[in-house]
């Protein structure tokens, strides 16, 4: 079942970048297994899938302690607390949610101490949404700024979470928006290799957010099937 949904979901990303003009290799997947048991990510990891996202820190260290003999690179998703930097720098390939100097700064020492160089995507806020993390427009220079002096980590792109969309197309101005953050940071002087990255799109709108210049789509229930979310609670 998951193999067959894994395969379905290749296809639809491999049809959107071809209509985009994109070869389907330049798009990685992200199979959101947050709320999901380890054995499901297992029969995800049969039928090929390779990187996995979770949200929580502890939910994500139990599942990679009973997955260790497989070769995954675990992403985190959710919002990260200041506080809980040390164990996550250490364990995740990629954390996607960086949203402050501080914690742009302790995941790079944790990273130092555990010998390891996890990449990091900053979170943009382009809708501005009280209730959501990330950084605004604004504010995210002074990171980049920061992220030169990073001895182990490295930021290499950016992640955006826009407001739920009633249909697919609904999202597509907040896509195309971090596209053209992502392009003017560019041509204002940012190391290319920062900005290399571009996470945005989920189960409801990837095929989207690949036209609009996604490299990193976060997909679950399209993968594992519904989750016995709160209806505030978007699924991934």
């Amino acid at each position: 079942m998951i193999a067959d949904r894994l395969a379905e979901v290749r296809s639809r990303i491999a049809a959107a970048a071809r209509s985009a003009g994109r070869a389907p290799s330049s798009i990685q997947l992200i199979a959101v297994s947050k709320t999901f048991p380890v054995d499901l990510v297992r029969e995800a990891y049969a039928a090929g899938q390779r990187d996995f996202g979770e949200n929580r820190v502890q939910e994500a260290l139990q599942k990679i302690e009973s997955a260790a003999g497989l070769e995954i690179r675990w992403h985190l998703l959710g919002h990260l607390q200041t506080n809980k930097a040390r164990k996550a720098g250490a364990a995740f390939a990629t954390i996607q949610s960086v949203d402050s100097i501080e914690l742009l700064q302790k995941l790079d020492l944790a990273a130092v101490e555990a010998g390891a160089t996890p990449e990091l995507l900053i979170q943009v806020d382009v809708a501005g949404e009280a209730t959501k993390f990330g950084v605004p427009p604004a504010g995210v220079p002074p990171l980049f700024e920061a992220a030169t002096r990073l001895q182990a980590a490295r930021v290499v792109g950016l992640m955006t979470l826009p407001p739920v969309p009633q249909t697919p197309e609904d999202a597509r101005r907040w896509f195309r928006q971090l596209r053209d953050l992502r392009d003017g940071w560019r041509e204002s002087g940012i190391p290319p290799p920062m900005l290399r990255e571009l996470s945005m799109g989920m189960s409801g709108d990837f095929e989207v957010a690949i036209q609009e210049g996604a490299t990193i789509v976060r997909v679950g229930t399209a993968i594992f099937g519904s989750r016995d979310a709160k209806p505030w609670v978007r699924n991934l």
